[in-house]
């Protein structure tokens, strides 16, 4: 089956929550994305496929030259199969259109090779400080 690509695509808030539940391994939330996504972002990536939310990435930014990637997120059954890489393909292309310079990413070490390799980030120098 085909899957769609949607930039700013339409979010359902339960879809949302099931799909970050199941890639993250995590229980359900109750999360308002919409009004996180509109207050707070770019935009944002919806992978679909026969109408299911299959995968979904949102895009940060400072309102000028850098933009963020944040939650990106597969459903378990469709990993490894270029899901993650086209989400995140589809980021970086409208955030270029959107004026960005930088797109940024923090990963965790088993995520090296998909956000390295795949997805052909650059390592860099960066700081992280627990709140």
């Amino acid at each position: 089956m085909k899957i769609n690509y949607e930039w700013r695509g339409e979010v359902d808030n339960a879809a949302l929550d099931a799909l970050h539940a199941d890639g993250f391994d995590l229980p359900a939330a109750r999360t308002d994305w919409r009004e996180r996504l509109e207050r707070h972002s770019l935009g944002w990536v919806c992978a679909r496929e026969g109408g299911a939310l299959i995968g979904f990435v949102n895009v940060v930014w400072d309102g000028g030259a850098h933009a963020f990637l944040l939650d990106t997120v597969v459903a378990r059954r469709r990993r490894s199969g270029g899901v993650g890489a086209a989400l995140v393909a589809t980021a970086a292309r409208e955030a270029r259109a959107a004026g960005c310079e930088w797109l940024h990413v923090d990963f965790e070490e088993h995520l090296r090779p998909f956000y390295l390799d795949a997805c052909r980030f650059e390592v860099t120098a960066a700081g992280l400080m627990a709140l």
